[in-house]
């Protein structure tokens, strides 16, 4: 039980910055959504953080969790801190060189021609979050987990108050909201035409300053290439980035094909493309609830996991928290579903219409976090291969789902096809583990949770929510009847089941 307590501290701390964090972006979603209620505004800055995604994951290349398992003793920690940091910065900064220096043709080929200095920004940007994530890790293997709070906090706010300052303050002088007499001055660097780029500028300012604020960390850094050591770490890490790389393509796909393949005029009611691609990429948002609990428990649960990975009790203590950590997520993905009435308020009008597809989406978010759970087996075994195949497997699928459902589906088809590959991920994993590293899972309790939300959530849908007493009332009292039955359930002793 010790061991769960230190990962739940552990998962709240870390959560602090990760939950707090990311709500406050989530919020600012009210903001971008009112600021530009014509949809088709945001699809430019939609589909470059769809990409960001990916390209985040081979900007550190797998490096993260290559650093826990080669710098988990304090002795060897500076030395694979400088190796893994200096490869980081010679291939972030080949790879962000050749993104500066083929923008245009890039912008093109977006279809959002005039937009290179928009993908200059966000190349810089990926190089110095991948330094970042380096010292941010450091700051987790030493357990200095206010630090890595108090870090990650600052970068939000900054990145917050610089966007508020723009898309909120500037935005409103120039459409004469307030402070009229200011409006020649600022109308001369903001326009409402080139708003939403200011959200990828604040990005921008926010990196820079964080980088600064973890100079502390870089102390004592020094350039290294020792090939003998670094071909051992990058022959540890490289399937993880693949495993990465495939599973945020996996992650993105729905985005990345939308546009392509979504016929003209599908939606009546927004027959434009680029309308209804910006009103998909921010009701995506709202599946933000799952990742935050997937994201908190990572930053836990990975550190502590390795430095147990010799313990015998291993394999029961992954066990126990993967089932509470699954049960945290489905109570996430019933309450969220069932209250997307009130939820999906903070979107601007005109971004509601795709609202329906967020209880596939919180699903297939789910699967995805049960999914990282599930391959702790093939890191503790150094198996990592393993990951490669399933991820690059479920690559294809998704990639070809979204291909078929999308023109016939819409959004449904992006949320279908994401589900349905992070489930066929899940399972394969799932049986792979039980095969060459065996792991005590509660997998029957898990499956009857999940199929009392499912049924719960599928019969809601039918009800008449126009009534707002009534329905928060049965919302409430569906939540509450979850959390009644998870507390019958789990009180039995194992001899009573």
């Amino acid at each position: 039980m010790s061991f769960l307590k230190k990962l739940a501290g552990d998962a709240v701390l870390y959560g602090m910055s990760t939950i707090v964090g990311r709500l406050l972006n989530w919020l600012m979603v009210a903001i971008h959504t009112r600021a530009f209620n014509q949809p088709e505004m945001l699809a430019e800055n939609g589909l470059f953080y769809t990409y960001m995604i990916p390209l985040n994951i081979l900007f550190t290349f797998g490096m993260e969790t290559a650093f826990f398992r080669y710098a988990s003793k304090k002795e060897n920690q500076a030395e694979y801190f400088n190796l893994i940091l200096s490869f980081i910065i010679v291939f972030g900064a080949t790879l962000s060189g050749l993104i500066i220096a083929f923008a245009t043709p890039l912008a093109r080929a977006m279809n959002f021609p005039h937009s290179e200095h928009l993908i200059t920004l966000l190349a810089i940007v990926l190089l110095t979050d991948a330094i970042c994530a380096i010292a941010f890790v450091k700051l987790r293997a030493n357990n200095q987990a206010k630090k890595f709070v108090a870090l990650k906090l600052a970068n939000i706010f900054i990145n917050i108050l610089v966007t508020l300052f723009f898309i909120y303050f500037c935005h409103g002088i120039v459409t004469d909201r307030f402070l009229p007499e200011h409006k020649p001055f600022i109308s001369t660097f903001y326009s409402v035409e080139k708003g939403p780029d200011f959200i990828i500028y604040a990005n921008y300012v926010a990196s820079l300053l964080t980088l600064l604020l973890l100079w502390k960390e870089f102390v004592g850094f020094r350039l290294v290439w020792v090939w003998d050591k670094l071909k051992v770490v990058l022959e540890y890490a490289w399937p993880l980035m693949i495993m990465g790389l495939a599973g945020s393509i996996n992650l993105t796909a729905d985005r990345l094909l939308f546009r392509r393949f979504l016929p003209e005029g599908f939606y009546p009611a927004f027959p434009d493309v680029d309308t209804a691609f910006g009103i998909y990429t921010n009701v995506y948002k709202l599946s933000i609830f799952m990742t935050l609990v997937v994201q908190a428990y990572r930053y836990a649960a990975e550190p502590l996991f390795f430095a147990k990975m010799d313990d015998r009790n291993s394999p029961r203590m992954i066990a126990l928290s993967t089932k509470w950590f699954t049960i945290a997520c489905i109570v996430i993905w019933l309450g969220v579903s069932l209250n997307l009435n009130w939820i999906g308020l903070i979107l601007g009008e005109n971004y509601r219409q795709g609202i329906f597809v967020v209880p596939m989406l919180l699903l297939a978010n789910l699967f995805i976090g049960l999914y990282g759970n599930l391959t702790i087996w093939f890191k503790l075994s150094d198996k990592t291969y393993f990951g490669t195949y399933i991820t690059v497997g479920a690559m294809v699928i998704t990639v070809l789902l979204n291909i078929l459902l999308i023109p016939h589906l819409g959004f449904m088809g992006c949320a279908i096809s994401f589900a349905v590959s992070s489930f066929l991920m899940v399972a394969s994993c799932y049986v792979l583990g039980e095969k060459y590293y065996p792991i005590p899972y509660e997998t029957g309790r898990v499956l009857f949770y999940l199929g009392v939300a499912a049924v719960m959530i599928w019969g809601y849908s039918f009800v008449d929510n126009s009534q707002i007493v009534r329905s928060l009332l049965l919302q409430g009292l569906l939540c509450a009847v979850f959390m009644v039955l998870i507390y019958i359930v789990e009180k039995k002793k194992p001899g009573k089941r």
